[in-house]
């Protein structure tokens, strides 16, 4: 394997940055563009810094902002490699497509529904609608790298949409294209035992354990504009929180 700076072509000269955003970006455009698979190791830091003639601190900064956006992984003893696994951080709002895309993978889905109806009173109850509010309802099989990843059922107020058919690939692209991607959102996230059906479609095994994630979408006035429920074979994701102590 040639040497990671030739690889991603060294520091890229934007003096507006500082030299760790350089590399962070370096190694993100490297990923993104599969330069480096998941599970590729990199260089002792000692040995990148030699390499991009900088500091150590500089790429130990580099590295764990990348070990933070869940693009990098650390294990005791062995190093640094690329994740293999999805990070998903419960503190930023992105659509699965974004996630994908931000760790190199390509995503995709396979309908499983759309259909047009009014809210049941679970929806009308969690999303704060009134009883025969029309809604979108959109199910599908989230991919990446065409490997199945997540089940998801979304509800969307059909006044968030020019129509139903306005969703092609991304959700959320859909709804900032109409005004009304969520600006917040509230996240639950529960163990569960996937079904049979579940387990199939995820390429599971018999007994395998699952993720439910449930999310409700706010715009800045307060409207619930997205319920969603995730499924998601508990091999595949990890789930990470920042947390801080307050004063």
């Amino acid at each position: 394997m040639p040497s990671l700076s030739s690889l991603i072509g060294g520091l890229d000269g934007d003096q507006s940055l500082p030299l760790y955003q350089q590399l962070q970006r370096g190694l993100r455009r490297a990923i993104e563009m599969k330069l480096l698979a998941p599970e590729d190791a990199l260089p002792p830091e000692r040995e990148l810094a030699e390499q991009f003639s900088v500091s150590r601190i500089t790429i130990r900064k580099a590295l764990d902002g990348l070990v933070h956006e869940g693009l990098l992984t650390r294990r005791q003893g062995s190093g640094t490699f690329v994740a293999s696994r999805v990070e998903k951080s419960f503190s930023k709002l992105s659509s699965f497509t974004e996630d994908m895309s931000a760790r190199g993978r390509t995503a995709s889905s396979i309908w499983l529904k759309k259909s047009q109806g009014t809210v049941t009173p679970e929806e009308a109850m969690t999303m704060g609608l009134s009883p025969g509010t029309p809604v979108y309802r959109f199910n599908r099989l989230r991919y990446a790298d065409e490997v199945p990843m997540s089940l998801e059922f979304c509800t969307i107020p059909t006044f968030c949409l020019p129509s139903i058919e306005a969703v092609e690939t991304s959700l959320y692209k859909a709804l900032e294209k109409s005004g009304y991607r969520p600006q917040r959102a509230l996240q639950r996230l529960r163990a569960v035992l996937l079904t049979a059906q579940q387990t199939e479609l995820l390429h599971g095994k018999e007994g395998d354990a699952g993720l439910l994630v449930e999310r409700r979408g706010f715009m800045n006035d307060g409207r619930v504009v997205e319920f969603s429920q995730s499924y998601y074979c508990g091999d595949t994701y990890d789930f990470v929180a920042e947390l801080n102590a307050s004063e």
